[in-house]
């Protein structure tokens, strides 16, 4: 991973009503509190998981 850049996620929108697999794929980001900033390897499976969610989150570089 020497190659490879970080990127930030941030839980923007509440988890409240969403379904049970996209709290799971948040809280498998580290993502448990509203305005919560992880930071993450870029890599397909980060993203996939950034993708899926991309309603309740913001990722940046």
């Amino acid at each position: 991973m020497a190659n490879s850049k970080q990127i930030k996620i941030k839980l923007v929108r509440s988890l409240i009503g969403c379904p049970e697999s996209q709290r799971k794929v948040a809280q498998a980001l580290g993502l448990k509190k509203l305005n919560q900033v992880v930071e993450h390897y870029e890599s397909p499976t980060i993203m996939g998981m950034a993708k899926k969610i991309s309603h309740l989150v913001e990722v940046s570089e």
